[in-house]
């Protein structure tokens, strides 16, 4: 049978229908394939196949120049997928050994799989012609790479182009447990050297990038019902040392256990419980530039524990606003303990809540002996239920205590699919903050409400919030507050007959700003376009006329932005952007400036396992009035990793800070055996341009060493 319906789909024949889509039914085996790349085993022979895979990027309903064949299979225990992925030049194929999450420049196919069947969020796997892997989340418009599952794979190269095959244990996905249990999935395939992106089922012109309600429907039988155990020990050891009046001095060692727990309450329900978790940054941030900031640095997420459900505190409205998310973990700084419940109950109710006890880290302008502030304690709940296709209804509730301060911020969010074309979303939170003795409380509200319109013609994008001067949310991401703000952006997508130029995005933008405090208006009105050309290459350009209020006075914001990228070779990419034009400077006296801001970064890649990354960050300001160079910002950044095999990498940074005239360097061994089951050793210094002298630290032209550490960390995971 399963035989048949390969065959029946691989003709195009008609499949049975789950929800007015055709359902795909995956063979089950009790011979499992082996994992090398090579697609002899039996099971690949009876497996049920699709082939016909679409373009949907640079255009929609193009057949892919190279054919697809996408394999499924299953037993009690795992899911199995293998695609065969036919190349007439395997030459040209791009595929690197690198790390995790490291291969998306690569050649790739890619799982993605809606494990619930309700069209809220998915899973991706990727894997490239190596069978490097690459993982992440997918719900509400946004794509979470910091997510890492347990799962394996293998990839093959050889003189038809390249094989992969792929599985994926039932412990390391949550779906609905019974005797049929459906999900849905979307095979997809990308030629990196065309920039091109082909799926199976073909997407809709008429629905854009709207995924998850174009999957294709799988069928299982008899999945097992897996006991979901999981105890991850680690332990880290830090030793470090810190220049004082001219000398080392140092430090107390750091030796610190910790352990996670992972208990599946069901298959579809999580329960995660931590102490003195192992929270230690292993992959040190790229430096940002921090001078003229208006707001805090946003630093994405990295930490296992808050990763299992993390996809479930995305908010409704937030792709536009200042409000970016009500949870925003990486404000729980140095937790002692922690609890989280994630998951689904029946089909439609999702859930979350998390309790987390933190020690949060001293201010960095404090002395080096300042004591720590008072701990903290977060407690979150999240509900949503899922409405028609990938709409949804939820609430949220967050509160952030410490000392006499106490946060809350609660309301209800959500998505509403009004058309194929077309998704309202919204969010209406209020605030209460109480300061303590002789503080004002503060009450606030934050109302978002954002309309997305996607076909391969047309996007249109439609927004306001309101943001009052007094909403605070300790616990969440919030850039400005105060104000009242709405706009509307408009892009036609037009496909040229040319040889170079594949497709151009124009864009029109124009929004306007209320600022609260002091009545006054800025704007943004912006045009633009961004090209996808012949190959790997992309180039974009937008004007903008723009104003921006600060302090109670008006500035004007000008500017021309410039962005390109290009993969020349197999071996060798450039990327880079630019803007310039007028800016403020945010101070207690701002002023009027003109000023510009670039990056650049190269890639380089010899060998299938050598890596040499260069990164270049620029900015500068010039205050209009008198012609002073307030500051001139740059960061060089070097990056060179050596990938021995997919488990074991070496890498060393140096990155130099002129405006700080400081320059790290860090080194790390890393080996991976599958994710939670890690050794890292690190080393790391900080120099600074000065000399003791006298009794002072003096600036001077050679360097420093003001710090060094050496760093270790081993944790093992314990499925059971």
């Amino acid at each position: 049978m399963a035989a048949l319906l390969a065959c029946l789909s691989l003709a195009g024949a008609p499949l049975p229908e789950h929800g007015g889509r055709s359902l795909l039914h995956p063979v089950k085996t009790d011979r499992p394939p082996v994992l090398d790349g090579r697609l002899d085993d039996p099971v690949w022979q009876q497996a049920a196949s699709v082939t016909d895979f679409q373009t949907f990027i640079p255009e929609f309903g193009r057949p892919q120049r190279e054919r697809t064949l996408a394999y499924m299979a299953y037993d009690r225990d795992n899911l199995y997928f293998a695609f065969r992925c036919l190349d007439p030049e395997p030459g040209k194929i791009k595929a690197a050994v690198a790390k995790r999450d490291d291969m998306t420049r690569d050649d790739f196919v890619c799982i993605n799989l809606d494990t619930f069947d309700d069209q809220q969020s998915l899973y991706a796997f990727y894997v490239n012609p190596l069978g490097i892997q690459g993982d992440s989340r997918f719900a509400g418009n946004k794509e979470d790479f910091s997510v890492d599952l347990v799962w394996d794979s293998a990839g093959r190269i050889d003189a038809e182009g390249y094989a992969v095959e792929i599985r994926i244990p039932l412990k390391s996905i949550r779906y609905n447990p019974g005797r049929r249990v459906f999900m849905s999935v979307f095979f997809e395939r990308c030629i990196s050297r065309r920039q091109e992106h082909g799926s199976f089922p073909a997407m809709d012109p008429a629905r854009g990038y709207a995924f998850l309600p174009q999957m294709a429907p799988l069928e299982f039988d008899d999945l097992a019902r897996p006991t979901i155990l999981e105890l991850l020990p680690a332990f880290t050891y830090s030793q470090k040392r810190v220049r004082q009046d001219g000398a080392f001095v140092k430090q107390p060692d750091s030796r610190d256990w910790g352990l996670t727990a992972k208990y599946g309450i069901t298959p579809s329900l999580i329960l995660d419980a931590t102490l003195n978790p192992d929270f230690s940054q292993v992959e040190a941030d790229a430096g940002q530039i921090d001078a003229n900031l208006r707001h805090g640095l946003f630093f994405p997420e990295k930490r296992p524990f808050f990763l299992e459900g993390s996809e479930t505190f995305n908010v409704g409205a937030t792709s536009t606003g200042p409000l970016q998310t009500v949870v925003h973990t990486r404000t729980i700084q140095d937790p002692k303990s922690g609890f989280k419940l994630t998951g689904k109950l029946g089909p439609s109710n999702t859930v979350a809540a998390l309790y987390a006890t933190d020690a949060p880290l001293p201010p960095l302008d404090a002395g080096a002996d300042a004591p720590r502030p008072p701990d903290a304690r977060f407690t979150i709940l999240r509900y949503k239920r899922t409405t028609r296709e990938d709409g949804y209804l939820g609430v949220f509730f967050t509160e952030r205590t410490q000392d006499t301060r106490t946060n809350r911020a609660a309301g209800p969010d959500g998505q509403i699919r009004l058309s194929p074309s077309g998704m309202l979303s919204f969010h209406a939170f209020g605030s209460t903050t109480r300061q303590g003795p002789g503080l004002a409380d503060l009450d606030g509200h934050a109302l978002g409400l954002e309309y997305l319109y996607d076909t391969s013609r047309l996007g249109i994008t439609a927004a306001t919030h309101e943001i009052s001067q007094h909403f605070e949310n300790d616990t969440g991401y919030l850039t400005r507050s105060g104000l009242t703000s709405g706009s509307l952006s408009v892009t036609p997508k037009t496909y040229p007959a040319s040889s170079w130029l594949r497709r151009v995005d124009w864009n029109a933008t124009v929004s306007a700003l209320r600022d609260e405090a002091s009545g006054l208006l800025e704007h943004d009105h912006a045009v633009g376009a961004t090209g996808i050309l012949r190959g790997n290459a992309s180039l974009s350009f937008a004007l903008h006329d723009a104003t921006e209020v600060f302090l109670g006075r008006r500035f004007r914001t000008d500017g021309v932005n410039l962005s390109a990228r290009d993969q020349f070779t197999k071996v060798f990419s450039l990327q880079g952007a630019y803007r310039w034009g007028k800016a403020l400077r945010y101070a207690a006296d701002p002023f009027q400036g003109t000023g510009s801001q670039a990056s650049a970064t190269a890639i380089y890649q010899p060998t299938e396992n050598l890596n040499l990354e260069l990164a270049w960050s620029h900015a500068d300001l010039f205050r209009d009035d008198t012609g002073e160079k307030v500051y001139d910002y740059h960061i060089y950044r070097t990056k060179l990793t050596y990938q021995v095999n997919p488990y074991l990498y070496f890498r060393g940074i140096a990155e130099y800070n002129a405006y700080h005239r400081q320059l790290l360097t860090d080194l790390l061994a890393s080996y991976t055996y599958i994710p939670g089951t890690v050794v890292y050793l690190g080393y790391g210094s900080l120099y600074k341009q000065q000399v003791w002298q006298d009794g002072v630290y003096r600036d001077a032209r050679s360097f420093l060493e003001m710090q060094r550490g050496l760093f270790f960390k081993a944790s093992y995971l314990w499925r059971f």
